[in-house]
């Protein structure tokens, strides 16, 4: 390879690299309103939320060559969040309070004042479940992760993933005295994310 050739090839690897770089920037400035959704539901906390959140990003970024280009960006950046969360913020706070509906607000569509109650009793109920099945009912039914992504994350198998958000979902319809998650308000106001989970429950 001539001189000429192997510069043309230097400048084209560094062109490559600024790229990868700027789409994975790119992809975390994408997440952020999921990582924070996610945070929010684990910590109780909208200030703890965010500062988990920026941790996260700091820790994705300091290691970005360890995430693997074709494989979901959102899994890996909850892996992060959530061993980050478990490791550092669990103690800080442990109530629910989701004060702004950050994640409530994710897993529901509202449009006229009656589901906006509708809303405000689903916060309350969601604040009350299980912490093991809030994190997956978020992961499953806000922000979009497979079951698979959502048990790699947890490190539980697929079927423990399937019963606690077939529990979420059951535990949710009792809290709001109603038959089944598909009786969520107007419209089915709220089953947004509970669509998205069949009725299979297997695994614990």
């Amino acid at each position: 390879m001539s001189p000429s050739d192997t510069a043309l090839a230097g400048r084209t690897e560094t062109l490559a690299q600024e790229r990868r770089t700027e789409d994975f920037k790119d992809g975390l400035i994408r997440e952020i309103p999921n990582l924070r959704a996610f945070a929010a539901s684990l910590s109780g906390s909208i200030q703890l939320a965010d500062d988990l959140v920026q941790d996260t990003l700091l820790k994705a970024w300091g290691n970005s060559d360890k995430f693997e280009p074709g494989t979901s960006l959102r899994a890996w950046l909850f892996t992060i969040l959530r061993n980050t969360y478990y490791s550092l913020y669990r103690k800080r706070g442990r109530e629910v309070q989701d004060s702004e509906g950050t994640y409530a607000e994710r897993m529901a569509t509202h449009g006229n004042q009656e589901s906006h109650l509708d809303l405000a009793d689903f916060r309350k109920a969601l604040a009350k479940l299980p912490e093991e099945q809030r994190e997956v009912l978020i992961m499953v039914g806000a922000t979009g992760l497979s079951y698979e992504e959502a048990a790699e994350i947890c490190g539980v198998a697929i079927g423990t993933i399937k019963s606690r958000v077939n529990r979420a979902r059951t535990k949710l319809a009792e809290l709001l005295s109603i038959g089944s998650v598909d009786d969520l308000g107007p419209s089915h106001t709220n089953a947004a994310a509970m669509q998205r989970v069949g009725p299979e429950s297997v695994g614990s």
